[in-house]
């Protein structure tokens, strides 16, 4: 099978499609041929291997068997491993999602997934529509939670996979909502509805005297004390990622602050990913793909992604 592997981290010079022996499920696993699977910033983390615990997959490359890359996987099962089939409802030939970001596995034309986080594609959801979710869905539906009306929300990366349902959640729950990103976004998520857009690089929302009832901050760049000087009264700020240095302090600063300041823990797993599915088919996410891409294209998706120049998501097709 055809699939785009890696075996130093580094940038997108790293990556090679390899014609490469298909997996095998062991037990709890199936075997899926992936229909479409979306690209996440943590993708171009795992290829850079930064922040440092990227490096999960192997201090100094990547390990055998932790090579390919893409954790939001939807594709069609074509054979259980071991003890899955009377330990679940997975069927050969049934349509699944999973978020497998713990062993990424889906920029190839077949992945072994673990059984326990596949749910089933609701038949009203396309595949790429569905490889938007996983992740990025399970953050936005977290991150939001408890937004209610009239509350001022600031999105900072507003202008990803997980910014922008963050911020259609934020508006239907009737927030007023700022969105931050780079320039070259700013009209596209004023077109979402953001109500006021602001350029990260033309100024710094921590230093504004301003304050939000909800920071999510999608790549924390910024120390506790710093982001706490913008929450409002009762408010909270929560990171979603960043550097360890960053986001080690922000982590504890919890009790220092009140639980105003800290980082989204986010679930994950089959119950969470099938949440946020039956979200999008009743409407309430509408994912924003901005290309569908082959699999030879995956170096170029992740240049751009690692870049922050992706206005929504890109979605790879390993079969086609």
């Amino acid at each position: 099978m055809r699939a785009m592997v890696y075996d130093r981290y580094g940038g997108p010079e790293r990556l090679r499609l390899a014609d490469v022996p298909a997996p095998e499920p062991g037990r709890g696993e199936v075997l899926v041929r992936v229909a479409a699977c979306s690209v996440n910033l943590s993708d171009w983390e795992y290829l850079t291997g930064r922040p440092a615990y990227a490096r999960l997959a192997g201090l100094r490359r990547p390990r055998a068997g932790r090579r390919v890359l893409g954790s939001d996987v939807v594709g069609q099962v074509v054979r259980l491993g071991e003890g899955v089939a009377a330990a679940s409802d997975l069927a050969v030939g049934q349509r699944v999602m999973a978020d497998v970001a713990s062993r990424p596995c889906g920029f190839a034309e077949l992945a072994c997934v673990p059984a326990a986080l596949c749910t089933p594609v609701p038949s009203g959801l396309s595949d790429e529509a569905a490889a938007c979710l996983p992740q990025a869905g399970a953050i936005a539906v977290q991150g939001t939670a408890g937004v209610t009306a009239g509350q001022r929300v600031l999105l900072n990366g507003a202008g990803g996979g997980s910014g922008t349902l963050a911020l259609q959640l934020a508006l239907a729950a009737g927030a007023h909502v700022t969105a931050v990103d780079n320039a070259g976004k700013l009209d596209f998520l004023a077109g979402l509805g953001a109500h006021e857009v602001l350029d990260h690089r033309a100024g710094d929302f921590a230093a504004s005297g301003r304050h939000w009832d909800l920071v999510l901050d999608m790549v924390a760049t910024r120390g506790p004390r710093r982001v706490a000087a913008v929450v409002a009264a009762g408010g909270r700020y929560r990171a979603v990622g960043g550097p360890l240095r960053v986001v080690v302090p922000l982590a504890l600063a919890g009790p220092f602050t009140g639980g105003r300041v800290g980082v989204l823990a986010v679930r994950t797993g089959a119950a969470e990913t099938a949440r946020v599915a039956a979200l999008a088919v009743s409407g309430a996410l509408r994912p924003v793909v901005e290309d569908v891409l082959a699999l030879e294209r995956v170096p170029e998706a992740l240049a751009r992604t690692g870049a922050g120049a992706v206005r929504g998501k890109l979605v790879i097709r390993p079969n086609g």
